[in-house]
């Protein structure tokens, strides 16, 4: 498993939601770059240095530090896109090798290089900015169905990380809830939103509002 390339935004104007830029537009990097925890979401910090987001409502913060998709599944959208995907091109921070991302459990711990630990924390759900930025009408839908989301990270233990570095999972919890099925159940599966609650360490936002859908689906709400 390995870090195949390590990807930094460029800011550029997003005509696709009611603000001014955007950095989705994520290009490989030559070199080490530190990784640090971002802090609370609201000031656009993420985890990469060099990086940034432009949506603060929705997006950064520590809980949304890191994003990694894996080369198999950029490989596996190009026929249905009908071109090639490089690197970055979904916005992730991390293009990864031979790590199954979408399989990964909530909460489950990555080390990559000899210092960084990161610690998957929940799916990316899929916004207009993502839609317009691959000129693809109907893209939501379509990404939404494949349930291929890819996974946000928290920084558990800062230091630098660069292409090539080998990636090691150093951690698994006890349960099942992988990005694939949270995803699943945040968006097209309601009724696998009770198994969720186990994956504590799924953003304390997410949890809050699982628990109120939860009760909702209860007989005689």
């Amino acid at each position: 498993m390995q870090l195949l390339s390590l990807n930094i935004g460029r800011p550029r104007p997003n005509p696709w939601k009611g603000i001014g830029l955007t950095g989705i537009d994520k290009r490989p990097v030559d070199g080490p770059v530190a990784v640090t925890a971002p802090g609370p979401k609201g000031t656009g910090a993420v985890g990469l240095a060099g990086d940034r987001v432009y949506d603060v409502k929705h997006h950064g913060g520590a809980d949304q530090a890191v994003y990694a998709y894996a080369r198999e599944d950029l490989d596996s959208w190009a026929p249905e896109l009908g071109r090639p995907l490089a690197d970055g091109c979904f916005g992730e921070n991390l293009t990864t090798a031979a790590l199954d991302v979408n399989g990964a459990l909530i909460g489950e711990r990555w080390r990559i290089g000899p210092d960084v630990v990161l610690e998957v924390s929940c799916p990316r759900i899929p916004c207009g900015t993502f839609q317009g930025w691959l000129e693809r009408a109907g893209w939501i839908k379509e990404f939404t169905r494949a349930a291929l989301p890819g996974a946000y990270l928290r920084v558990i233990e800062p230091g630098e990380i660069r292409a090539g570095d080998r990636i090691e999972i150093v951690h698994r919890p006890d349960h099942q809830v992988t990005v694939a099925v949270s995803f699943r159940a945040l968006t097209t599966a309601p009724e696998l939103l009770p198994g969720l609650l186990v994956a504590d360490a799924l953003p304390a936002e997410d949890l809050e509002q699982i628990r109120g859908r939860v009760a909702r689906q209860r007989p005689g709400r």
